[in-house]
């Protein structure tokens, strides 16, 4: 049975996103990467239909043709098949050369399992025939054997053109692994890349990108906890060259994909549809953080689970340096969500500026000019009385932008994870803005991109109003379009 999933414009009592990607019931979280097939996006994701009673996650299915709007299979690899325990995270492939032996056009999963070799974790291989509805376990017998580390996960597989031949990244404490293969099964260890100060490393993941000045780069991305190093918990990633046995970084200091307190566990994919796969790919990740996961009023609809929106990235050559950042947009698709635009004129602001606007889920774009200013930015998500509300903007004082979410309702129940910051250079006197504000999250671009920070947020239902403000001088706020998603 097919079913659409709640993101599309479906609510229950107030807090399924109206644009975002949402679990249909129980609980969601690492997403795997969608690959294209049969003019269809197919997205895994790990859920656990017993939450929050039971453990054990597998493998549910969504399709999508547009990456806004998706379709909900089912589950596609189950739990506890076998002694092997449950499916943790992986990546699938579509064995376009019959690689594996197991026919051409099978969808190939390689997933971390718990083994019955006591709980170790091994790589197991399951396969599918009829589309990636449905996937077969292996044989009961790991493809790759756990070498004696307590981290030995989250493998991700990667098509090399120039050896033909299969990488295979896994996650092992502070290093990621490098493995090679021609069929899928036998796997041969070629190096290891190590990375400290940014705790464990999880879901890896490795591509080729053209950069804005013509040039080829390859990225080597991680999901990371920097917190103990003043850094974020979000996708780290280091732009360097790729030999087809291992990876050496331009420069070993990370750079960060989002700087929120909730973009964890991310996945980047081709784009299915263009005959330039390296001028962009897309961007998702799950919408959570593990000190706090379980502490969401969603479960009041029956659903923990919500992904960011899926986003387009693109590398681009530094101004005056030697370095590569990713730039991030939303999907362009989403325009398909737009029910009404709203154009604000522009405002000087001294102080607070309330707007006669009521919103839950909107896109908000606007440029921030100043001479002489502490901070300015947004309230998002106001209550009437303005006690409540989300701040987004520019601390011009401190060098950041930054996402607040201490004055209304958020998922840390010890008040530690409250302000979100990005580092900012002001000596411009202006910024651009463009936020994404849903039932439960907020996620802010700034500047085209350049450093994005994603949040969940728990307003009331009722707050939805806007409103302008600045300290320490005057900020005038121009070109503010507000547009309304719906479904």
């Amino acid at each position: 049975m097919q079913n659409e999933l709640f993101t599309s414009g479906q609510q229950l009592n107030g807090y399924r996103s109206t644009y975002h990607f949402t679990v249909p019931d129980k609980w969601k979280n690492d997403p795997q990467r969608p690959v294209y097939a049969n003019g269809k996006y197919h997205y895994y994701y790990l859920y656990n239909k017993d939450y929050p009673n039971g453990n054990g996650t597998e493998w549910r299915h969504a399709t999508s043709t547009d990456l806004v709007h998706w379709q909900d299979h089912g589950v596609a690899i189950p739990k506890y098949t076998s002694a092997n325990g449950d499916p943790w995270s992986g990546s699938v492939v579509v064995d376009t050369n019959n690689s594996a032996g197991l026919g051409k056009n099978t969808m190939i999963a390689i997933v971390t399992q718990p083994s019955a070799n006591g709980g170790a974790q091994e790589q197991y291989l399951w396969f599918s025939t009829d589309g990636g509805n449905t996937f077969k376990a292996f044989g009961k017998k790991p493809i790759l054997s756990n070498p004696g580390n307590a981290d030995f996960r989250d493998p991700k597989l990667v098509w090399d053109q120039q050896s033909r031949r299969w990488i295979m990244l896994m996650a092992e404490g502070n290093r990621i692994g490098f493995y090679t293969s021609t069929n899928l099964k036998s796997w041969r260890y070629v190096s290891d890349f190590v990375a400290d100060d940014i705790g464990t490393l999880e879901c890896p993941d490795l591509y080729r990108m053209r950069a804005s000045n013509g040039t080829y780069k390859w990225v080597l991305g991680v999901s990371a906890n920097g917190r103990e190093s003043g850094q974020p918990n979000t996708y780290a990633y280091w732009v360097g060259t790729f030999t087809g046995l291992g990876f050496k970084a331009d420069d070993m200091q990370p750079q960060w994909l989002d700087y929120g307190f909730d973009w964890y566990a991310a996945v980047t994919f081709e784009d299915g549809t263009t005959n330039k796969p390296y001028d962009h790919r897309y961007a998702m990740a799950w919408m959570n953080n593990w000190d706090y996961a379980n502490n969401t009023p969603t479960l009041q609809d029956g659903f923990n689970g919500t992904d960011s929106m899926v986003r387009q990235i693109q590398l681009k050559k530094s101004t005056g340096g030697a370095g590569y950042t990713l730039l991030s947009q939303p999907i362009r698709g989403l325009s398909k969500f737009v029910t009404a635009t709203r154009h604000i004129p522009r405002v000087e602001v001294d102080g607070q500026h309330k707007l006669d606007v009521r919103a839950s889920s909107y896109q908000l774009d606007a440029d921030i000019t100043w001479s002489d200013l502490k901070n300015a930015g947004f309230q998002l998500r106001r209550s009437s009385d303005g006690s409540r509300h989300v701040d987004a903007g520019v601390f011009v004082e401190g060098g950041y932008t930054y996402v607040n979410r201490s004055y209304t309702g958020h998922p840390d129940a010890n008040d530690n994870l409250l302000e979100s910051r990005a580092p900012f250079q002001s000596a411009n006197q202006k910024v651009h803005l463009k936020i994404l504000v849903d039932k439960t999250s907020v996620e802010m671009f700034v500047d085209g991109g350049q450093v994005t920070l994603s949040n969940l947020v728990f307003p009331k239902p009722d707050d939805q109003g806007i409103a302008l403000y600045s300290e320490g001088g005057k900020a005038v706020f121009d070109n503010v379009v507000i547009k309304y998603l719906g479904k």
